[in-house]
This record gives C-alpha cells, sequence and structure tokens, in this order.
C-alpha cells in the first residue's frame, strides 16, 4: 500500500491523505513520478478506469497521525496553477522542495 495526498483548489481543502494499492499507485503515478494532475490522470487511462481507480481511493482515507509517508500528491482542479512547477511531474522538480 501507497500513501497519496489529495490537494484541491477550494479554499477550505483538507489535503486528506489516502491508502491505494501498490497497483493503483503506478497506474495514477507511472515512470517513477510522484506528482499527477487528475485531468492528465482521467485522459492518459481512460474515464471508466480512472472513476474506478478515485472510487477506490476515496475508500482508503487515512488518519494523518498515522501515516508512515506520503509517496504521491495528486492535484485536483490545480493544473493551470502547479503543473508549471512539476514539468517532469516529481515533487524535485519544485525548486523550493527540500527533499
Amino acid at each position: 500500500m501507497k500513501n497519496v495526498q489529495l490537494i484541491d483548489g477550494a479554499d477550505n481543502t483538507a489535503y486528506n491523505i489516502y491508502a491505494v494499492s501498490d497497483e493503483d499507485f503506478e497506474l495514477i503515478f507511472p515512470n517513477g513520478q510522484d506528482i499527477e494532475f487528475i485531468e492528465d490522470f482521467f485522459k492518459r487511462v481512460g474515464s471508466k478506469r480512472a472513476k474506478q481507480v478515485q472510487e477506490s481511493l476515496s475508500r482508503g482515507l487515512q488518519r494523518k497521525t498515522e501515516v508512515n509517508g506520503i509517496h504521491g500528491t495528486l492535484f485536483y482542479q490545480l493544473k493551470r496553477q502547479k503543473k508549471r512547477y512539476y514539468p517532469n511531474k516529481k515533487f524535485s522538480d519544485d525548486p523550493s522542495s527540500t527533499r
């Protein structure tokens, strides 16, 4: 299992973390990436499969105090604002990252 943090464009976003299977994680974050935009994910895998993964993801809500690491970040409604910071869809793309 891997942990994915969801960040959306809402002012009151909670930055929730969800556990997903390794298989679903690899589908969301292929080729070693750890950043994805929901619009790109839907375009890449197709609406039907993306919705299945999204439903599975929503059942895996984790308590932040019990999470041991975040393996990927999935952005909702922020492609225009954030994509320029992650051209390779990796956290290390952002020059302000402290990884």
